[in-house]
């Protein structure tokens, strides 16, 4: 194997190139579509969505830490795999300096690959080689620069259909993982809950909460009036309440700023549940959006030139949201405000026909939120999984 820092000549065994050298990275940004098999449960990536992803593979580095704030505590370098001058994978090595250095990490994210242990073997062996270069001892991945990029591999739940919103692999991904010496590292865990046209009987408590605690959640008149006045103090929230959590890195402002711009105008208000203390700061948020999935999968996850069609179709009228987000602020997490949020959340669904609610990635270790939705039938939908091995392994 070689790792090269221009474009392989054709001809040569499995060798990996990086992007961020002069190379076409818009190959990069593409290779999911050309590497993945056709799956009908495979969800097709929106890339607008996404500001880092984009950011990450960023023709030059001014652009890359310009368009993405993570570079502002991150090191990364990206990697193709070439073999016959045709791509055969992509990985991204990455360090947050933020959330690694104490336990000396070297971070792995973007992989796909072929169904072929070589190209794997030659992209770990990339990812292993530069961080022992930056002085790293331990592997660990699928990470992104943070939480707020897609993260872990499929484990468990091929049978469904993949969210938008997270990773997509085939069962190979992980066991050649596993034979290049990968163990567990966290998993999370997926569920769907299922919106009964009647309220739970939770909520009879949700008056009891509000006059106690004094605290009540917002009904702003649009998500550009909830971003403008509480979009910032939310994600500081976010930072308060995920700081416990393995591998979790603090989002800065200009990150804040950026997901702002990005996301805010995506949201419908009726699916995103913001509560307040009576001082009108934001203790609790979720954000759900209408699943895309089936919508993004019919378009190939282009929007031009019809799929933004199909896109605003599903965003108008769909069955299933999926959660993206929820935190609660530390202090009021014995408070029962997660009963506010569903309570408002639960009348929206059954006006708008949602009967399903796929939730967010949660590990499996966070034994609150796991335990939150007692008075709802529940069933498991995926598991996703990060590994890890030392760097010489």
């Amino acid at each position: 194997m070689y790792l090269y820092k221009e474009h392989p000549c054709k001809g040569q065994a499995c060798t990996a190139l990086c992007t961020s050298a002069p190379s076409p990275p818009s190959q990069t940004a593409a290779v999911p579509s050309g590497l993945l098999r056709p799956s009908p449960n495979s969800g097709a990536p929106l890339g607008f969505l996404f500001p880092s992803f984009f950011g990450i593979f960023s023709k030059k580095k001014e652009k890359q830490t310009e368009k993405n704030g993570a570079y502002d505590f991150c090191e990364a370098d990206c990697f193709l795999a070439y073999r016959d001058n045709e791509i055969v994978g992509r990985v991204a090595a990455i360090i947050n300096h933020k959330a690694d250095d104490a336990e000396n990490i070297v971070r792995f994210g973007w992989l796909d690959f072929i169904e072929d242990e070589e190209v794997l073997r030659a992209l770990i062996a990339t990812v292993a080689d530069w961080g022992q270069q930056h002085g790293r001892t331990e592997m660990h991945g699928p990470w992104g620069f943070t939480d707020m990029d897609k993260e872990g591999l499929l484990v468990e739940g091929y049978e469904h259909l993949s969210p938008f919103t997270c990773l997509y692999n085939y069962p190979y991904y992980g066991e050649m993982l596993e034979h290049l010496g990968f163990t567990k590292d966290v998993d999370w865990t997926q569920r769907t809950l299922e919106v009964s046209k009647e309220l739970p009987p939770m909520f009879q408590f949700a008056n009891l909460i509000e006059d106690r605690f004094k605290v009540h959640v917002v009904q702003p008149h649009s998500m550009k009036e909830m971003g403008n006045r509480y979009g910032r103090e939310i994600f500081h929230m976010y930072n308060e309440a995920f700081a416990p959590l393995n591998g979790f890195s603090p989002l800065t402002d200009k990150q804040i700023d950026a997901y702002l711009k990005t996301y805010v105008p995506i949201p419908d208000k009726a699916f995103v549940a913001l509560a307040v203390d009576d001082n009108d700061k934001p203790i609790g948020f979720v954000f759900c959006v209408p699943s895309l999935s089936k919508a993004v999968k019919k378009s190939n996850g282009r929007l031009f030139p019809f799929g933004f069609i199909n896109i605003l179709k599903a965003l108008k009228k769909n069955d299933t949201l999926e959660a993206l987000i929820m935190g609660v602020m530390p202090e009021y997490q014995q408070c029962g405000i997660p009963v506010l949020l569903f309570k408002y959340l639960h009348e929206n669904c059954i006006k708008r026909g949602i009967d399903t609610i796929i939730m967010n990635p949660q590990l499996e270790e966070n034994y609150k939120v796991q335990s939150l939705f007692g008075d709802y039938k529940t069933t498991p939908f995926m598991r996703r999984r990060a590994y890890k091995r030392a760097v010489m392994a």
